[in-house]
């Protein structure tokens, strides 16, 4: 699959079969993970595979509470009618935990060393478009708290849980939206 066609026709799904996903399959997504870029090519990732339904539920509890305090915090009238019950369907959540310790000369400007969060982004990039490529749906998750997900999977502070990517097979047809126009959020300085 050519890499442009694989950007545009990637979508998040949370309609997801519950087949299991071989191991193998689960290993080509996270190489192709490991290949993202990082500062000092310090590879700031770890990754940890969730299979077991017991901590899929206590993460969809999470998130139910952190929807509900952020519907009050936000007023966001979505999150009203969101539902994360898909996490209890999904047969894969990969966390995506970083590493501060192991950021780029970033540490010490303004901002606390952000690169590490960055590289983990481009790490979930990666994981997202090689799970379309080999026909899998997938999903960038981020509605819970840190702290709490820290407990669940026992992740070592300062060590920060920064996404879940759900895998499964694709339940149905993904909604298709648009985006902007490249030259309505660019800007040449000739």
């Amino acid at each position: 699959m050519d890499v442009f066609t694989a950007i545009k026709d990637r979508r998040s799904s949370r309609d997801f079969l519950t087949d299991p996903i071989e191991d193998g399959v689960i290993i080509k997504v996270l190489d192709a993970a490991m290949w993202a870029p990082s500062p000092r090519n310090a590879q700031p990732w770890e990754f940890i595979v969730i299979k077991n339904q017991e901590i899929k539920q206590k993460i969809y509890l999470e998130s139910e509470e952190r929807r509900k305090w952020l519907l009050e915090k936000s007023g966001w009238k979505w999150l009203g009618s969101y539902s994360a019950e898909f996490l209890l369907r999904v047969p894969v959540i990969i966390a995506v935990v970083g590493n501060p310790e192991r950021t780029g000369v970033d540490k010490f400007l303004k901002g606390d060393g952000m690169g590490y969060q960055h590289a983990c982004s481009a790490a979930v990039q990666n994981m997202l478009l090689a799970a379309h490529a080999i026909g899998l749906a997938s999903l960038w998750f981020t509605i819970y708290d840190y702290d709490v997900i820290r407990e669940i999977l026992n992740i070592e502070y300062p060590k920060v849980p920064l996404a879940m990517v759900c895998l499964g097979k694709p339940a149905g047809e993904p909604n298709r939206i648009s985006r902007k126009d490249v030259s309505e959020v660019t800007k040449f300085l000739v």
